[in-house]
């Protein structure tokens, strides 16, 4: 029978003293962040597993447009039925302080009814950002993990998603993003996970380092830390900043449960009050057999199968497990593992304990 693993981090943590943690692990500077490109595009040298033309109106719109730019007019009554063509929309994130000439990593979709885009290469496309500007350009030959066969009788087989590929470096930058780095007398560091005692421990190393009144925290998941009016030093100043240490304030108790594959995370600070709680199962099974009526001789009859319904129920004795004040996450899963429960039935007592008020924790199920 399937067990749960435990992962307990109150156990961890009797292991020794908690280690401090740097600030750039903690935090990330506010305003200095990834930004979102996209574009619309052509992939072509498909080996015939592009857009079927005729259900896809835009691809064809797109080449017309793409050959009148080249010189090349399609006449009117003319509708090109091109295979080796796809419509694809690419898209990309422009890290912060990236500069013209640059390359970034860019992921190519297919928008149409395209089979593959395995072989194809994505011609110029310009990569715009949320105000409509041209950021980067984008052009090269697709990398795709996937493939697909087909045989003549229709069967096929599919492996992964040969519909997306990506093209390393595939983008070059054409324009920096401005970033609030080098603006105004003070910068902010955003925490990762809010809380109040990170967020106070975090100024509170800060002016150990660089004098009183260098850092005030503003909130659960910011600080703000004065910065050098002379935006040359700042960078050496965010090196110093980053690399502080401290300790950061405990995590919310939580209990994350993969009811799929039988995984138990247990945080820190999780406890039980007392509770009594019993667990049981039915099982109820219908099967059918078919059974075969035979006509005696000369009647006239004819053969029939007619179905025979068995219907069975089971039900399992119920468990009753109490729990005494203050008792850990982890004693819990191992009674119940004890008893040779199901990951099923640990889930279905965690949540009766939620629902009691039982439980001094954040329940996940995922």
């Amino acid at each position: 029978m399937m067990r749960f693993v435990i992962l307990s981090l109150s156990l961890l943590a009797l292991c020794g003293p908690a280690s401090a943690e740097r600030i750039k692990d903690l935090a990330q500077i506010a305003g200095v962040r990834n930004n979102q490109l996209v574009g619309y595009g052509l992939v072509v040298g498909l080996d015939g597993t592009g857009d079927q033309t005729s259900q896809t109106p835009f691809t064809v719109q797109s080449i017309r447009n793409m050959l009148t730019q080249m010189g090349v007019t399609v006449p009117a009554n003319v509708n090109p039925q091109l295979k080796n063509v796809a419509a694809v929309m690419v898209h990309a994130d422009l890290p912060p302080f990236a500069k013209p000439g640059s390359t970034i990593d860019i992921t190519v979709s297919s928008m149409g009814n395209a089979k593959s885009l395995r072989g194809g290469s994505l011609i110029m496309t310009p990569l715009k950002g949320a105000d409509g500007n041209v950021y980067a350009m984008a052009q090269g030959n697709l990398v795709v993990g996937g493939f697909g066969v087909e045989s003549k009788d229709g069967s096929s087989i599919t492996v992964n998603v040969p519909s997306v590929g990506r093209i390393p470096n595939g983008a070059t930058v054409e324009r920096e993003v401005a970033t609030p780095f080098a603006q105004g007398d003070y910068l902010t560091l955003n925490l990762h996970q809010q809380d109040f005692t990170t967020a106070t421990h975090m100024a509170q190393a800060i002016d150990k380092t660089l004098g009183q009144q260098s850092a005030t925290a503003i909130d659960a998941s910011s600080v703000r830390v004065l910065a050098p009016a002379d935006p040359t030093q700042r960078v050496s100043f965010m090196s110093i900043v980053e690399n502080i240490e401290l300790s950061p304030g405990d995590a919310p108790a939580k209990v994350v449960v993969n009811s799929r594959t039988g995984t138990v995370v247990i945080g820190n600070k999780v406890t039980v009050t007392a509770a009594a709680v019993t667990h049981g199962s039915l099982t109820v099974t219908i099967s059918n057999d078919p059974i075969v009526s035979q006509p005696g001789p000369l009647s006239g009859g004819q053969t029939a199968v007619v179905d025979k319904q068995n219907i069975s129920v089971d039900q399992k004795k119920n468990r009753m497990f109490l729990f005494n004040p203050g008792v850990s996450l982890d004693d819990i899963v191992q009674a119940v593992n004890g008893v040779g429960a199901a990951p099923g039935d640990l889930v279905a007592i965690l949540e009766a304990l939620k629902e009691a008020g039982a439980l001094r924790a954040e329940l996940i199920v995922i």
